[in-house]
């Protein structure tokens, strides 16, 4: 009866080390960003940029694959996901500083009051762009100075005020690249794109347009449709 209570044990960790698989990826997502408060931390901002957008993705895949969906699980991806980006642009409003900082402080507040209005099943709902939109437009206007030679800082104060607004829409953006990549292999070429997009600067900029004229688009015909249905109530 003794050997069996090491070998129940064991089962038990296993058990929780795949229930929680997800959960400990979300968290693996946010812990390289202490990067960040290095000295030249900046020079590390679009590598994770993309590692957390990737690992974001990942948690949301194993979750599905798995069948391992969990109420804190959802949750605890929210707080990362709010953790992670709010760092991700505040880090890069204050490379730039003046009213870029102010604008991504702005942003981040919207970031915040998102991620916690996700919390409560009761008031989320299911609107507006999602966090990690901000931060491929963000990678973009960063990656962008090489191959066309404009200063980053010129658009980052319409592009983080524009999704100030956007995140706190009551209308759910159907055209987003990512929104419409359903499966883990869509997910996957999402993914292998953007980071094609940083090592690659001749596509650059005709991946940055199809993210962003499709949130353009979305943001205005999507607003257009719901202000048709609902705002005459």
């Amino acid at each position: 009866m003794h050997h069996g209570v090491p070998i129940k044990m064991e089962k038990v960790q296993k058990n929780f080390l795949y229930r929680n698989l997800a959960n400990l990826t979300s968290i693996l997502g946010v812990l390289p960003l202490v990067l960040l408060f290095l000295d030249d931390g900046y020079r590390y901002v679009i590598p994770l940029i993309l590692f957390n957008n990737v690992m974001d993705d990942l948690d949301g895949v194993l979750a599905a694959k798995l069948d391992i969906r969990s109420r804190f699980g959802a949750d605890l991806d929210n707080v990362c996901d709010a953790v992670a980006h709010v760092a991700l642009a505040l880090a890069v409003g204050a490379h730039f500083g003046g009213m870029i900082l102010i604008a991504s402080a702005i942003a981040a507040g919207s970031l915040i009051v998102r991620a916690t209005a996700r919390l409560n099943p009761e008031t989320a709902s299911g609107g507006g762009s999602p966090t990690n939109e901000l931060m491929r437009h963000l990678l973009f206007a960063l990656l962008l100075e090489q191959p066309l030679g404009f200063e980053p800082g010129s658009v980052l104060i319409p592009l983080f005020l524009l999704h100030t607004v956007s995140l706190q829409v009551p209308y759910r953006m159907h055209a987003l690249i990512r929104s419409r990549a359903r499966s883990a292999t869509a997910v996957g070429a999402v993914n292998a794109v953007l980071i094609a997009a940083w090592l690659i600067p001749s596509i650059t900029l005709f991946v940055a347009a199809a993210f962003i004229l499709t949130y353009l688009y979305s943001f205005v015909v999507d607003g257009i449709r719901w202000f048709k249905a609902y705002g005459g109530e």
